[in-house]
């Protein structure tokens, strides 16, 4: 199994706290459509003996694109890559692109999933951080959506300056209100070289509280949980049958090709990445020419890139494939190190499998880095 992720490059305006790579102007939109077929045309022979199952659509924001520009795409998958009859193809989009017209159009296309980029469902937070939509396209979005797919998935942001908890709540409890069957939430970050560092550096904006968005993610796993949502990775809640197949993959090690300038790949021993720069992304692409850098990676990069995946999912970390894939001495290391965290009741062992508690779950990425091992 493996999956296609299309990098998106555009977007209306800058959200306060995003470093993802993207452009305002969106006057290369023909040339970058056609260098993104044009990339999967001359990247086709990696998945030559594989079969696609996920088709991703990130960014940027992939819903400033029409209709008509998302099939050219994914009929350009289909025919580079030898391609499952149902594949779970999914969007990302954001409130204020998604018309009544727009969701109608998007239904009877061979996307089935949505991922709407809600983020809070209240103005000040929404202009806190910069979005271009409104509270009231927040719900619009999603009265119309649910009535024509049934997987959507709504993205929401804990740990707004500003975000107390009984508002944190209201927002939880909105999206619940319209059925949505996945959720993905992360804590407000703030990212090196963006509007919101400076803004915060400069007093305009208070600091992200960390002890508030610890509460705010244990109200979250709290109320989804008791509404029949399973936590499967860190930032996932999904019910059965719901989770992202995508990102599932992704979380599990396996393979995927990243189309687009600042697209990531991997194929389990190799990890690439292309040009983050729209221009020279696209005269690369005329030209022929892969604008990627590759590495590979070690049997420790691996080792270290499982325990970090491994260890957010509700899969956990399978001791018997790390002594398969890695051996002997690196499941000795993973034990030994994991034993203070389990004293703390922050991981524990079942069924030959290494997982986060509940109390730990929040302290995830910082706990998997005390188990990596380094390159000597």
């Amino acid at each position: 199994m493996s999956g296609i992720y299309i990098h998106i490059p555009f977007c209306k305006q800058a959200c306060h706290y995003c470093d993802f790579h993207f452009s305002t102007s969106l006057k290369k939109r023909d040339d970058m459509i056609s260098a993104l077929a044009k990339e999967m045309k001359l990247r086709k022979m990696e998945f030559n003996n594989t079969t696609v199952e996920t088709i991703y659509f990130g960014g940027g924001t992939p819903s400033v694109l029409s209709v008509k520009e998302i099939e050219f795409l994914i009929d350009s998958v289909h025919e580079n890559y030898k391609v499952v009859s149902d594949p779970e193809i999914t969007l990302e989009a954001n409130p204020d692109d998604l018309s009544s017209e727009k969701i109608y159009e998007l239904s009877i296309s061979p996307v089935n999933r949505l991922s709407i980029g809600i983020q809070s469902f209240f103005e000040t937070d929404l202009k806190l951080m910069n979005r271009a939509h409104n509270a009231k396209e927040a719900t619009a979005c999603l009265s119309e959506a649910t009535q024509y797919f049934d997987n959507i998935s709504v993205d929401l942001i804990y740990g707004i300056p500003g975000l107390t908890n009984k508002a944190w709540i209201q927002n939880i409890e909105t999206a619940l209100s319209y059925n949505i069957p996945h959720i993905s939430s992360y804590a407000l970050t703030v990212e090196p070289k963006t509007a919101l560092e400076s803004f915060i550096k400069k007093g305009l904006i208070n600091n992200v509280d960390d002890e508030q968005a610890h509460e705010q993610f244990h109200i979250l796993k709290d109320s989804l949980e008791a509404s029949d949502f399973v936590h499967y990775e860190l930032s996932n809640f999904g019910k059965e049958g719901y989770f992202s197949k995508n990102n599932s993959a992704y979380w599990q090690g396996k393979s995927y090709i990243g189309i687009g300038p600042s697209a990531h790949s991997f194929n389990g021993k190799q990890r690439s990445w292309n040009v983050r720069n729209n221009s020279k992304y696209i005269k690369a692409i005329q030209s022929n020419t892969l604008p990627i850098e590759t590495e590979t990676l070690t049997l420790t990069d691996q080792y270290n890139e499982y325990v970090m995946t491994g260890l957010r999912t509700v899969w956990g970390i399978s001791l018997k494939k790390v002594e398969d894939d890695f051996g002997t001495v690196f499941k000795q290391y993973l034990i030994e190190q994991s034993k203070v965290f389990i004293n703390e009741h922050l991981l524990y062992i079942d069924d030959e499998h290494l997982r986060v508690t509940k109390k730990g779950q929040f302290l995830t990425d910082g706990i998997a880095s005390e188990l990596f091992k380094l390159n000597l």
